[in-house]
């Protein structure tokens, strides 16, 4: 039996699982416990959690604002890659996993902490990501995952023992579900939505209207990058985490970024899940839009056949790790030239690219080539060596087939 830790860093977000955390952790292993908490953009007002961990005998608390490094280092590389898990998921809650674990591990290092804690469930890809990352990071750190030490077995006795110890819990048993929220996205699982064929209930929805009741005329925004970065939205310049922050709301408006899809855990479990993902959808069909102009096509053609790896090793938690630190860098080299701006229409959920434009020292695109009209440049006559030959195997198929009757 490992002796108690000394000192606990967790991965704390005052919600109801790292709530009843924090309490246990204390009480099971009689030791201090800092609680630290990452500003991915959740939209609320973090004070409340310092004082709230506090209170329930954390004895430090660490609130850190994260937002532009979570945007600029890590949703940006996976959106240069195009990484969509299961041609549906973003990846929204899967990206923010290593950036939560990588400076929680820090904190353990600066405050002489022996382990690290957190508060994913058993079943779950995130105790996976927590810990890839953890030693990736720190081979010898210590892991405390309370889910799968404890009796504690369900949100009902998490709720229960909340309420034993006065620790109030925005989750009821009337309305279980579990939220995940940051720049990037809004996830929701757990409660109703465990029944894949429920619609889940229009209060379950917080970024995007309903797309039937979204205007109905459409809005029309243009996205500027840099190299594979969004850098501009309209003309105007933003920091990374600013920009995704006002495409979520433009997206919202207009219903865009739903996502209703059974997925396919790591654990081998099958999972329900609905995603709220407005900005990063716009960004998602902008960049594929600067791409079409300005990228190879053998080259966009074998960088896509990576993407279902990539997306996998960003689910799975592979984040630090060298086979997606190898993809990554080829991914970058592949972005050299994308640079470019897509013009896009927003209307009731739907995003239609309709324009893009790229500097001619990168524009792949040549409208002399590319006519129906008249051209000087293009010689249609040699199509037919060209078919001929690329036929040549088919003839010869076709021939051996013809022969065996």
């Amino acid at each position: 039996m490992a002796s108690n830790p000394k000192k606990i860093v967790l991965a704390y977000s005052g919600g109801l699982d790292t709530s009843v955390i924090l309490k246990w952790l204390i009480e099971t292993y009689r030791c201090e416990v800092i609680a630290f908490c990452a500003d991915l953009g959740q939209g609320e007002e973090l004070q409340p959690v310092r004082a709230k961990a506090l209170k329930t005998g954390a004895s430090k608390v660490y609130i850190e604002d994260v937002r532009e490094e979570f945007v600029r280092d890590f949703v940006f590389p996976m959106l240069r890659a195009n990484a969509i898990y299961e041609g549906a998921y973003m990846l929204g809650t899967s990206i923010a996993r290593p950036l939560i674990a990588k400076r929680q591990v820090e904190i353990a290092r600066i405050e002489g902490a022996d382990a690290i804690a957190h508060g994913a469930t058993g079943k779950g890809n995130d105790q996976v990501r927590f810990e890839l990352t953890a030693f990736a990071l720190n081979p010898e750190i210590r892991i405390i995952a309370p889910w799968r030490e404890w009796s504690l077995n369900s949100r009902d006795a998490l709720i229960a023992y909340a309420k034993k110890h006065g620790i109030p819990v925005p989750v009821t048993k009337a309305k279980p579900y579990s939220m995940d929220r940051n720049l990037l996205h809004l996830s929701f699982e757990g409660g109703v939505l465990e029944d894949p064929w429920a619609e889940p209930p229009a209060s379950t929805f917080v970024l995007a209207v309903p797309p039937e009741k979204a205007p109905n005329k459409p809005t029309y925004i243009e996205v500027e990058y840099e190299k594979g970065n969004p850098v501009a939205v309209d003309g105007k310049r933003m920091s990374p985490a600013k920009l995704l922050a006002y495409l979520n709301d433009v997206g919202g408006k207009n219903g865009v970024g739903r996502v209703d899809m059974v997925e396919n855990r790591f654990v081998g479990i099958k999972c329900r899940g609905v995603y709220e993902t407005p900005g990063g959808s716009i960004l998602h069909a902008a960049h594929r839009a600067v791409e079409s102009i300005t990228m190879d096509r053998e080259v966009m053609h074998l960088r896509d056949s990576w993407i279902p790896r990539y997306a996998e090793l960003v689910y799975y938690g592979f984040w630090f790790s060298p086979e997606r630190e190898m993809l990554q860098a080829a991914v970058d080299k592949a972005q050299e030239n994308v640079t470019g701006t897509a013009r896009l229409k927003l209307l009731k959920g739907g995003i239609t690219v309709v324009g893009r434009k790229a500097p001619k020292d990168v524009l792949l695109y040549n409208p002399e080539l590319a006519t129906f009209g008249a051209d000087q440049v293009y010689n249609q006559a040699d199509a037919t060596g060209f078919i001929r030959l690329n036929a040549l195997r088919l003839r010869v198929r076709a021939r051996l087939a013809g022969r065996k009757g």
